[in-house]
């Protein structure tokens, strides 16, 4: 008993240290660099968009609905 009694405090001890030495590291990733990131995804994304629904609106719609009118227009 007295075996696992001191098991359990020394792994409390350990996990003590780890939690002492996670919540003190200063280096990693902050909000500031998160809220960064995100905003360029949501920038880029809308970018990409507004890309595609140009090349969509100017060049492939207009020859499809031409091809479509093409298509039943057909006067055999």
């Amino acid at each position: 008993m007295k075996k696992m009694m001191k098991a359990i405090a020394k792994k409390f001890a350990h996990m003590g240290s780890n939690a002492k030495r996670v919540l003190s590291n200063r280096s990693g990733e902050g909000f500031v660099d998160t809220a960064v990131k995100i905003l360029m995804a949501v920038v880029i994304g809308a970018l990409v968009l507004g890309g595609l629904y140009l090349l969509f609106e100017g060049t492939i719609l207009p020859t499809l609905t031409q091809r479509i009118k093409e298509m039943f227009n057909y006067k055999g």
